[in-house]
């Protein structure tokens, strides 16, 4: 006789399976049944019961393989649904905030950019939020009921447990704050939080220049310098979710000290904040930096050797992370991409003459596809994920898969 522990265990286990193989389809795309059996290392039979669920609750849908080349009858290939309902996508930084509505299968509907002032409280910040939300909603012909969930990014570590911002962010007013409750609380749906880096890396492996990567590194050259992991075909976190603070690193140990209280770390020589810095003597203390980028365009040695030295100490860092992770890719984000070789070219050169040969020689360095969408376009996938996550088991034999309310 199975007890109710058993059942219990029966239970977890058939969620567990359903939700790996919603991610399975989600990154490589379309299976058919034997290889969903073959990736996830269960049977056949178990494989063939997953997909009834996840058919019955209209989350993945059949598609016919092509038969072009082939003999007998086709596979049927499993691909995700897109099921009622849209997504929310916030990115948030220093002197912005993106928010888009998308479908569930993260096309986008509709798109905004908030110019945000310095300095501007959290609260405020997100109030201005808020009825963008609900400005595009309505927009797309849709309300606080259509919604599923909502993903977030800021820029700074995220505590894992606690969905607060933690010491470290750019926007240090922001810290301790607890933005996934005050917006869940308005939009009465689920809300999920990672870095911004984090999210620049999902947006551009699903969507962009990391697209069927399984080991890359995506790093965001801005007010601060960021990066996201992405081993094994997951983004890696770390034990406490700051994995990927690149910006941190030291490599001027008799360098200015750093916002975080160490010596000459890579922030202190590589982000836009010292690039202008080091161009103040010769431009002038009110020197924003599209002028510079304008300038650069037009030749000015001042600019484009500045541009190319914050490019090299990009790649030194880089280099670092190279030799102990081995990627595949490196992709690089941020508004200093848009100086183009004279920036991408200082990254890509550094990384190669300081990694060992047989890292070096095999990685690529990429400019971001999605350029500074990135980070919206991964909130948007976090928060599509998010929205699969809240589905329940059901707990009947008929196993079907239900949304919360």
């Amino acid at each position: 006789m199975v007890g109710p522990q058993s059942s219990r265990g029966a239970h977890r286990l058939r969620e567990a399976n359903r939700r790996a193989a919603l991610a399975l389809l989600r990154s490589h795309g379309a299976l058919s049944r034997a290889d969903l059996a073959r990736e996830l290392r269960i049977s056949p039979t178990t494989a063939s019961s997953v997909v009834a669920d996840l058919l019955a609750a209209d989350l993945v849908r059949e598609a016919p393989a092509s038969t072009q080349g082939q003999r007998g009858r086709p596979a049927r290939l499993l691909e995700l649904a897109t099921p009622p309902g849209v997504v929310v996508g916030v990115d948030i930084g220093r002197r912005h905030a993106r928010v888009a509505v998308a479908t569930r299968d993260e096309s986008v509907l509709a798109e905004e950019y908030v110019p945000v002032p310095a300095g501007q409280d959290r609260e405020r910040t997100t109030r201005v939020v808020q009825e963008y939300i609900d400005v595009l909603l309505e927009r797309t012909g849709h309300g606080h009921a259509d919604l599923r969930a909502v993903g977030v990014g800021l820029p700074g570590p995220i505590e894992h447990e606690t969905n607060l911002i933690a010491t470290g962010s750019i926007l240090p007013e922001w810290v301790g704050y607890d933005i996934v409750s005050v917006l869940g609380e308005h939009l009465r749906a689920p809300v999920s939080i990672d870095n911004d880096a984090n999210l620049g890396m999902l947006g551009e492996w699903r969507h962009g220049a990391a697209r069927g990567c399984t080991d890359a590194v995506y790093v965001k050259v801005s007010t601060g310098i960021g990066s996201g992991l992405l081993l094994g075909g997951r983004l890696h976190r770390g034990a406490a979710g700051t994995a990927g603070e690149l910006g941190h690193t030291p490599i001027e140990p008799e360098g200015a000290v750093c916002r975080c209280g160490s010596r000459g770390c890579l922030e202190t020589v590589a982000s836009v904040p010292s690039l202008l810095a080091m161009l103040t003597p010769t431009l002038g203390e009110d020197i924003a930096l599209a002028e510079v980028l304008r300038l650069a365009e037009r030749g000015n040695r001042a600019c484009l050797r500045a541009i190319t030295d914050v490019g090299r100490a990009v790649g030194r860092g880089l280099a670092v992370m190279c030799n102990i992770l081995n990627p595949a890719v490196i992709v690089v984000g941020g508004p200093l991409v848009a100086a183009g070789s004279p920036f991408l070219d200082g990254v890509r050169d550094t990384v190669v003459r300081s990694s060992i040969p047989a890292n070096g020689n095999v990685v690529d360095v990429r400019p971001a596809a999605l350029e500074s969408r990135s980070e919206l376009v991964g909130a948007l996938a976090l928060a599509a994920r998010t929205a699969v996550d809240r589905y329940d088991v059901d707990d009947h034999e008929s196993a079907s898969l239900s949304p919360r309310r």
